[in-house]
């Protein structure tokens, strides 16, 4: 077996959560804007635009509860490996690691072209 430190890991863990929990933090900014919008125009083309965000808010905030479940998922497997062999890992949780690493990724660029998306939504509309 090939082990590696746990050092790298735990680090990224806590930076990844303080991600998540921004942009979780973040939505319920967005959504409360979207609020204001569809409080003062309710035309036809301004609900469905509402409509459209608010299922993406929806999606966006089970993006984050599934992917910070993983993230510790991932954390207690690599802390329970790291116990049983004085501090380090086996290397084959690497691979995991670096799946979650792309995931978060891709789901903070999908998360900032909506924020993107939104914020010309709202320049329209305020």
């Amino acid at each position: 077996m090939n082990y590696t430190s746990v050092a790298h890991c735990g680090h990224e863990h806590q930076e990844w959560i303080k991600a998540m929990d921004f942009y979780k933090d973040d939505l319920q900014l967005l959504q409360k804007r979207l609020m204001e919008i569809a409080g003062k125009n309710n035309g036809h083309d301004t609900m469905a635009e509402v409509e459209h965000f608010q299922n993406q808010f929806i999606v966006q905030r089970n993006n984050i509860d599934e992917l910070r479940h993983s993230i510790k998922e991932h954390e207690n497997v690599v802390a329970a490996d790291a116990r049983v062999h004085a501090g380090k890992m086996e290397s084959s949780h690497s691979g995991r690691h670096a799946e979650l690493k792309d995931q978060v990724v891709s789901f903070e660029k999908i998360f900032n072209e909506l924020r993107h998306e939104f914020n010309s939504f709202l320049s329209k509309w305020m």
